[in-house]
């Protein structure tokens, strides 16, 4: 019998019963913490034989405490938190959910799209406080929106938003501008997105600054900035700055840096809560996303397991910087 790390907090608590079909394969499943603490995680790595990871780090010490482990599965896209190189080093393969959670993000992002547009948290939090005043808002298809990343996410935000017929640009380096025209929208570069658009939505990887106070100091005014992505995309004490300058009219994002350690971080200051909306890792929790990510990452771990080539093996070179998909 194969010992299944599970460090994710929603694997398998979707509608598909992953822990019996581990089970039913004569492998079980072993909970872990997901924020990957070595002191915690030691004794189960020492027995483990594959490893459903979330979101913590995956370092070459978490791989010295495990000398059965014959894959390590990420429980999403993102592998910047995985030392692929020592798991190279090591002949562990690494394997992702690629478009997993895509629909979910896509639409998590456009909903913060629609309710920074039109106030509507600061609409709810008045009228529980008694205040039925009007504040008016902005329509979405008046508006120019530019998509930072155009993989399988950005495409999705692109889809969603053709319905409501705003101008839509997309900065991708790594994308085909024909194939971005094809999917509607005009392929511009990232300096000529953040100075045209009065919508940017982040679809970009981690691991680098898209978002700082010299981008920010070449934006139209009242322009609104939405990240469903990674927070190290964006210096928030330079959006904190700009959204009191009234150059941003508003922020919305689903992380934040340090995440809940993060109470005391600029954004969330109580005289910007009319102007910035943040929401706790919601994008890829829905009951299908949970049951994508979960289930391809069980079948790369069942495939290695039993001898075969995962389907979605990463190689060392994706830990590069490149479209989220």
């Amino acid at each position: 019998m194969g010992i299944i790390l599970a460090t994710s907090r929603s694997f398998s608590d979707g509608d598909l019963d992953l822990v019996a079909r581990a089970a039913a394969e004569g492998h079980a499943i072993v909970r872990g913490p997901a924020h990957h603490e070595l002191h915690d995680l030691a004794p189960v790595l020492a027995k483990a034989d594959a490893w459903i990871a979330g979101t913590g780090p995956v370092t070459a010490a978490h791989l010295d405490a495990a000398p059965h482990l014959k894959i390590i599965a990420r429980y999403g896209v993102g592998t910047e938190a995985v030392d692929l190189a020592a798991a190279a080093d090591r002949g562990i393969p690494v394997t992702n959910t690629p478009g997993a959670n895509a629909d979910a993000v896509a639409d998590h992002a456009v909903g913060l799209m629609l309710a920074a547009l039109r106030l509507i948290p600061d609409g709810d939090r008045r009228v529980r406080d008694g205040d039925w005043s009007v504040r008016r808002g902005r329509e979405l298809g008046a508006a120019t929106v530019g998509i930072v990343g155009f993989g399988r996410i950005g495409q999705g935000v692109a889809r969603r938003l053709s319905g409501f017929g705003p101008r839509l640009l997309a900065a991708d380096p790594y994308f085909p501008a024909e194939r971005v025209r094809e999917l509607g929208a005009e392929p511009v570069e990232l300096d000529e997105l953040f100075r045209t658009a009065d919508l940017i939505t982040l679809h970009a990887p981690g691991g680098q600054r898209l978002v700082d106070a010299e981008r920010l100091d070449g934006i139209r005014p009242g322009t609104i900035i939405v990240n469903t992505a990674r927070p190290d995309l964006v210096d928030e004490w330079a959006v904190a700055h700009a959204l009191r300058d009234r150059i941003l009219a508003g922020y919305a994002a689903d992380t934040l840096d340090g995440d809940t350690a993060a109470s005391a971080g600029p954004l969330l200051a109580a005289e910007l809560a009319e102007r910035v909306i943040v929401t706790p890792h919601l994008g890829a929790q829905t009951t299908q996303a949970v049951d994508n990510m979960g289930s391809i990452s069980l079948e790369d771990v069942l495939a290695v397991l039993a001898g075969r080539e995962p389907a979605h093996r990463v190689q060392v070179a994706e830990n590069a910087a490149k479209p989220a998909s």
